[in-house]
């Protein structure tokens, strides 16, 4: 059976592998544009979020070999 390519967008996305095996990603609006948005918006974005159950099929899809 030959290897499976990961998919590099989909991984650069992955932040961290959770031990329950959760998949984290960081929050959007962290760095473009900072000097027009609020502290509160600014502080909130730097966060990790899980993904959602609806992408994490995807997910697991495009990066196959994602340490478990």
């Amino acid at each position: 059976m030959p290897k499976l390519k990961t998919r590099k967008t989909a991984s650069k996305r992955l932040i961290k592998v959770t031990a329950s095996g959760k998949l984290l990603r960081r929050k959007t609006t962290a760095q473009h544009l900072v000097h027009r948005k609020s502290k509160r918006t600014i502080e909130g974005s730097g966060s990790s979020i899980q993904i959602g159950k609806s992408d994490l099929e995807k997910m697991k899809k495009l990066t196959p070999y994602r340490k478990k």
